[in-house]
């Protein structure tokens, strides 16, 4: 059986939005590529996976940590829940009916991690217990507006592990409680 885990980077007041917390890190970048490379897939709300399909496109500006991300990043299977969405890109499926019954076929049939991206998505999987863990990235970097990473009501979590990763970024990572 897979397990979902629901990680964003986030501000110390629980937004996210990934264009104000600026280029990661260069070890932070590193951390998640081999996070991605470990994953059995990622499942995808409509937004955050057209933010995604920037690593999409082979582009001569990428360094060779960012080629070797959108390497990574192309190779992993994609899941896409979207109403809107009429195609997806390569190595993606789009789930557009009866969605519930897809992801948990997906996480009956499949191993290992699987990655969920998007608050909104991950919401729904939350309301239908499916999220087995959350990460929690928090950047030093106060907002004050934005998307929430929980989009509705908050469930009850324990706190099972805290790590630095990089330049005052910290993962916490808890489960349901």
């Amino acid at each position: 059986m897979a397990k979902f885990v629901f990680g964003l980077n986030m501000s110390l007041d629980g937004y996210v939005d990934h264009q104000a917390f600026g280029p990661p890190d260069p070890s932070l970048f590193r951390h998640f590529t081999e996070q991605v490379r470990n994953q059995s897939g990622m499942l995808y709300g409509r937004g955050m996976y057209e933010v995604m399909r920037y690593w999409d496109d082979d582009s001569p500006d990428l360094d060779a940590d960012e080629r070797d991300y959108a390497a990574v990043w192309r190779s992993q299977p994609k899941w896409v829940v979207s109403r809107s969405l009429k195609s997806v890109g390569p190595n993606a499926t789009l789930v557009t009916a009866d969605i519930e019954t897809e992801i948990q076929r997906l996480k009956e049939e499949l191993t290992g991690e699987i990655e969920v991206a998007g608050p909104g998505l991950a919401q729904g999987l939350t309301d239908l217990g499916l999220i087995d863990e959350y990460q929690l990235y928090v950047h030093p970097v106060v907002l004050g507006h934005g998307k929430p990473f929980f989009a509705g009501p908050h469930p009850r979590l324990r706190l099972v592990a805290n790590d630095v990763i990089a330049a005052g970024v910290i993962r916490l990572t808890y489960v349901p409680a």
